[in-house]
């Protein structure tokens, strides 16, 4: 993406396994800055849990660990299991993952052969929809196609981990596929090749309004935040729609162009983060340009 967008300043919203497809949110230039507010939204995938087989990376590309029958698991059963899933629980993420401990990744630990137990987490599991369930009576395995809408930091392959070893034959990962980051969908995205064609990138202000709160400013409005002064509350103070640090506001020039991130604080909005005019506006993403955009 470096190459391609002619700049070293490129940054994403979080990773995929290695196995997995989909989305992956890419900030060029200035639009890095936005990074920080797209990591913690929530994430949708599609996936295939396997039920009858435990891997080592709870996903198919470790080896198999054991094996269980699955003649007796039921469909009830299945439903049963996924719904106890459903919701906030707390959940173990898988050894091999790219979580630090003692500042060496689990991953790596994992691979010279040292046993990482990690230390369960909250996470909330908004959907956890099965939508078939098929059995093969040869290999003496389920599959479930499922789709999972989880907060931040939601382990997919822990789930699939989960899911076997309640149901007593264990289970893991054989296809993930990413289809949505917060508001960014699968139809948005491109290719390493199609960008490579045409760095056709989501402009800054575009991708900010899908992201977060909007707030429209005057004229008046725009030059006092384009200078870094504060203005009044977008919300009245101590509302549930007031705009913080953490999940500020998106503030628009009349023209349309992303001016700055706004936090209310009492009676005034003061700006996270100041825009320079002109940087949050459409751009025609070529490389080299300096354009500013949400891949």
């Amino acid at each position: 993406m470096r190459r391609l967008a002619g700049t070293r300043k490129v940054g994403h919203a979080g990773t995929l396994d290695p196995m997995a497809t989909g989305v992956l949110v890419v900030g060029i230039n200035k639009a890095t800055r936005l990074l920080t507010y797209i990591v913690g939204t929530s994430k949708t995938y599609t996936a295939t849990i396997r039920l009858g087989q435990s891997t080592v990376t709870d996903d198919a590309e470790g080896d198999v660990t054991a094996t269980a029958g699955t003649s007796a698991v039921g469909e009830q059963a299945i439903h049963d299991g996924v719904a106890a899933l459903t919701g906030q629980i707390q959940q173990v993420p898988s050894s091999v993952s790219a979580i630090k401990v003692n500042g060496e990744r689990a991953y790596a630990r994992v691979r010279s052969g040292e046993e990482v137990k990690l230390a369960a987490r909250p996470v909330t599991i908004h959907r956890f929809e099965v939508h078939s369930i098929s059995r093969d009576a040869g290999a003496d395995v389920v599959d479930l196609d499922v789709t999972v809408e989880c907060s931040s930091g939601t382990y997919i392959r822990a789930l699939a981990r989960d899911l076997g070893n309640a149901l007593g034959v264990g289970g893991h990962l054989t296809a993930l596929r990413r289809t949505h980051v917060g508001p960014y969908s699968l139809d948005q995205a491109r290719t390493l090749e199609q960008l490579a064609e045409e760095l056709n990138v989501l402009d800054m202000s575009e991708a900010a309004r899908a992201l977060m709160p909007n707030r429209e400013l005057s004229p008046e409005e725009t030059t006092e935040i384009s200078f870094g002064r504060r203005i009044a509350a977008g919300a009245a103070p101590g509302s549930p729609d007031a705009a913080t640090a953490e999940h500020p506001a998106a503030a628009f020039a009349p023209d349309g162009n992303l001016v700055a991130l706004l936090a209310d604080a009492g009676s005034f909005a003061k700006p996270v983060l100041v825009f320079a005019p002109g940087n949050g506006g459409p751009s025609n993403g070529a490389p080299g340009t300096g354009a500013s955009g949400v891949a």
